[in-house]
């Protein structure tokens, strides 16, 4: 049984598992609880954190074997869950786990600062190709500021920034930081994400809610002499250390754009954006202790509504029902004020039986808010907060996840990326190899023509004689791997019955996930007694 058959099979028995667990839920609650079906299209996200190393790699190494044993193993399981897209920390300290002209090898990696993994191995440049191999997306994410997680700077490499240009560092709150209101720091970043799209086939650049650091009681963000010389016009300092973030962000999209339009730019703040307090007009009913707008001074509703990010993902960290941030308000009000981008949400897997709060103890407070998501019309999907936490399964998280994700989901269409459409693939007539049917078909020939060959391509599969509903995901069958760029393919089909028959088609994705027509259909009999014949319609 191949990978694809695997993966069905799985997905066919979570599907009796999520039928089960409702019926439970039936008996012991006195409202029932109807879950909405997994859609069609859906982000499937996971977060693997570098710093402290967190997710990956568990233990630091130079071996390139090694290395690339974590990450597949890292991987396959979260594919095995349902996970579509990996958001991996590339750049957690001012150091980075790629080879890079602005800085060191992360100690996070290697051991130790500075040192390169042997055999000159490119960690990112396999991890892309392996998370490509399993349908899934990668968006390197980056941490812009904050440049070590102490003061100590023995560990420091030569080449670190707070060595090569030790102006633009701060400390504050026992760390380094870059000093966001120096313009060559703003620049510096520019070209650090510039090297990553260049040198790389990414699918998104991801920053997270670190833009100037949380507040440390008794301390005072140590930017005056640069607000002293680069303040001029500004109302407050609190509006320059915005404007500052605003550039920054303005410069990343546009550097982002130019090399690669195909890739997204995304930000996932802090979950309140302002307390209603502090701004009646706009702010959320929240009573959070900080905001990204007041403290972290990232306006990242301004962002979107000026197309400088194409997606949001608030980190919505607390549980339904949770007084002073309610998960559930704050998925209401992110969806009402988000315009010009996407909108997902952050979920805390970390939380999850690990926490004060009773909610996080019931298995089922993860499966509402992902029914919320589901509900809402304005979020697409989610990220789950980390891998590590995922995988150490607090009250049987992994199941809980492969119920809600038996179905494949393609990734939402991204209408702010101008990408050629691709046009439907010409199937061949099919036929039985291997004891499985073969389904064979090439890129359409307008799109060989022109060079404009599919990003990837869904395989669906019908019961009986004619095609069904295309927009139910139970009948997707199976997605290629990302960026193949083959002129034939072939996918083996293991999963049929004696005397049966089956429909399939084949439909093609361009790199904004826009899925062409489907291709002719192709009706496959399998007579019993082994005896097996096709025929086409």
């Amino acid at each position: 049984m191949n990978a694809h058959s695997q993966r069905w099979t799985r997905l066919r028995l979570a599907w009796l598992v999520w039928i089960l667990i409702p019926g439970y839920l039936l008996y012991c609650q006195p409202v029932a609880y109807q879950p909405t079906p997994p859609p069609k299209r859906e982000m499937r996200a996971v977060w693997i954190a570098t710093v402290l190393n967190i997710d990956y790699p568990r233990t630091p190494s130079t071996n390139p074997v090694a290395l690339k044993e974590q990450y597949r193993n890292l991987l396959d399981q979260m594919a095995d869950l349902g996970f579509n897209t990996v958001i991996f920390q590339v750049r957690p300290t001012g150091d980075a786990f790629y080879p890079s002209r602005f800085a060191p090898w992360s100690a996070y990696l290697t051991g130790q600062q500075g040192t390169a993994p042997t055999d000159s191995f490119d960690p990112l440049a396999f991890m892309i190709e392996e998370t490509h191999a399993r349908a899934m997306e990668f968006h390197a994410w980056v941490n812009p500021f904050r440049v070590s997680m102490k003061l100590d700077s023995a560990a420091l490499s030569p080449q670190h920034v707070r060595f090569q240009h030790p102006d633009w560092v701060v400390a504050y709150g026992g760390k380094w930081y870059l000093d966001p209101g120096q313009p060559l720091v703003r620049q510096y970043l520019v070209d650090v994400v510039g090297e990553l799209v260049d040198e790389y086939d990414l699918d998104g650049i991801h920053i997270d809610d670190y833009f100037y650091p949380y507040p440390t009681a008794g301390e005072v963000f140590p930017d005056s002499i640069t607000y002293s010389f680069y303040g001029f016009g500004a109302a407050s300092i609190e509006d320059w250390r915005r404007a500052n973030t605003d550039e920054l962000v303005q410069q990343l999209n546009q550097r982002i754009k130019a090399a690669r339009p195909n890739v997204v730019f995304g930000v996932s703040p802090f979950g309140v954006w302002r307390n209603a307090d502090r701004d009646p007009q706009r702010g959320s009913r929240t009573r959070a202790s900080v905001s990204s707008y007041d403290d972290l001074y990232a306006d990242v509703l301004k962002w979107a509504d000026r197309g400088w990010i194409d997606y949001v993902m608030p980190q919505l960290y607390w549980n339904i029902g949770f007084a002073p941030a309610d998960h559930l308000e704050l998925l209401q009000w992110w969806s009402r004020q988000v315009h010009n981008a996407q909108l997902f949400t952050g979920l805390a897997a970390y939380k999850v039986g690990n926490n004060a709060e009773p909610a996080w103890h019931d298995p089922m407070e993860i499966p509402r808010q992902v029914d919320l998501n589901r509900r809402n019309f304005q979020s697409q999907g989610s990220s789950f907060f980390s891998a590590r936490s995922v995988l150490n399964d607090p009250l049987h998280l992994k199941d809980t996840l492969r119920s809600l994700y038996r179905t494949w989901a393609l990734l939402p269409e991204r209408p702010n990326l101008e990408v050629d459409p691709v046009r439907h693939p010409e199937m061949k007539r099919p036929r039985f190899r291997r004891g499985a049917v073969s389904i064979r078909w090439r890129p359409h020939e307008s799109d060989r023509d022109r060079g404009n060959l599919p990003a990837y391509y869904a395989i669906y599969r019908f019961d009986g004689q004619g095609v069904g509903d295309l927009n139910d995901p139970k009948h997707i069958l199976a997605l290629t791997p990302l960026l193949q760029n083959c002129d034939k393919y072939e996918f083996l089909d293991f999963d049929t019955e004696s005397d049966a028959t089956y429909t399939y088609v084949v439909t093609a994705f361009n790199r904004a996930h826009s899925e062409s027509s489907p291709s002719e259909p192709r009706i496959i009999w399998r007579k019993d007694a082994g005896v097996r014949q096709a025929r086409l319609e």
